[in-house]
């Protein structure tokens, strides 16, 4: 079973689950202040659980790709959308600041 390592916590989960969903189920502060009351409950389009993913993860899909390719995001920047990636094996993750995520200064690493 892969591994997700995010915010100081080792979650195992189902190869497919998604990344998202398994992160807030275990209590990981996917969003940023009030990111957390606003935004689209995973479908894609508001791009605040932004986040830098490391390890074997699904290929980004065209809501992941088309929303981060708007401002502040930018597609040079090595964010994934949370919610539009399935976990494929083991994963850490890191969240910077920033309403959408995009900021440059970590809030947290996969080891807390």
């Amino acid at each position: 079973m892969p591994k997700v390592q995010a915010q100081g916590k080792t979650i195992e989960c189902v190869c497919g689950t998604n990344l998202r969903k398994i992160l807030l189920q275990n209590g990981i502060d996917l969003y940023n202040s009030g990111a957390k009351v606003i935004n689209c409950r995973g479908i894609g389009s508001c791009g605040t659980c932004a986040v830098q993913v490391e390890g074997d993860v699904s290929k980004a899909i065209w809501r992941d790709r088309r929303r981060r390719s708007l401002p502040p995001h930018s597609p040079t920047k090595n964010l994934r959308l949370a919610c539009q990636i399935q976990v494929l094996g083991d994963v850490k993750v890191t969240k910077f600041d920033g309403f959408w995520g995009e900021g440059s200064q970590v809030v947290w690493t996969p080891e807390g």
